[in-house]
């Protein structure tokens, strides 16, 4: 991947400054540099995230952590091969994609390499779920995490940003779970707003052209906020005529 720009040589913080950043964006997603605009996209956010009021990405977490582990623990053996609304993914495949990244990041926000991918191969997804979930919590709450660089499937990010999007991500892949598994999820509405303004931010078009997001899709008429939020991420959802 080639140098990120700096974000302060870019001036970020007033309008000419954002045509600039915009600019950048498109000239790489054009040559076909995705990652590298994604990069540019997060490391703008950063610098945006920095200089406001940013909400606390560890009360986020403990916010979303009993509604996703709800979801979790009520689904039963027979549901794990339920196909789910994230495209290629069964319960199985969602459960494994988490714990798989739970177990990489917490080592990332400790300053440690990541385990072997083999290390999270579990019989039992649910319950390694639970496992991985509580060692990410610790990780990201233990001394001087948020202020890591985190190195992310989009480049490096600050600490603080990618626990926010690991929020988005949780969040996100709760509903895909809840939905395939015939469950309610009903997650606090202030974090489903927080959640939903930082991913309106943060998911920039090079990050869909890089596959890393699904375009987004219109939600429907009288869709909650939680189902807006997955629309943005390119769930689709489906209505019983009323």
């Amino acid at each position: 991947m080639g140098a990120v720009p700096d974000a302060g040589a870019l001036g970020i913080g007033n309008h000419v400054a954002m045509t600039n950043w915009d600019r950048e964006v498109e000239r790489l997603a054009e040559h076909g540099r995705d990652r590298e605009a994604a990069a540019l996209a997060v490391r703008h956010l950063s610098v945006a995230i920095r200089q406001g009021e940013p909400v606390d990405p560890i009360q986020q977490l403990n916010q979303l952590a009993p509604v996703l582990g709800g979801v979790v623990t009520g689904i039963g053996p027979d549901q794990l091969d339920n196909p789910t609304p994230c495209t290629g993914f069964t319960v199985r495949g969602v459960l494994g994609h988490m714990i798989t990244g739970a177990t990489a990041f917490a080592a990332a926000f400790r300053g440690e390499p990541a385990p072997p991918a083999d290390a999270n191969d579990s019989g039992d997804p649910v319950g390694h779920f639970g496992q991985a979930m509580t060692g990410l919590m610790d990780a990201v709450r233990s001394p001087g995490a948020l202020d890591r660089t985190i190195t992310a499937p989009f480049g490096d990010v600050p600490g603080q940003a990618f626990a926010r999007f690991i929020v988005l991500d949780g969040l996100v892949h709760g509903w895909d779970l809840a939905t395939a598994t015939g469950q309610p999820y009903r997650p606090p509405a202030t974090l489903v707003a927080e959640v939903d303004a930082f991913a309106r931010e943060a998911i920039v078009p090079a990050m869909r052209e890089a596959e890393m997001f699904a375009a987004p899709v219109e939600a429907p008429a009288g869709a909650t906020p939680i189902e807006q939020l997955v629309a943005f991420t390119g769930r689709r959802l489906e209505r019983n005529p009323q």
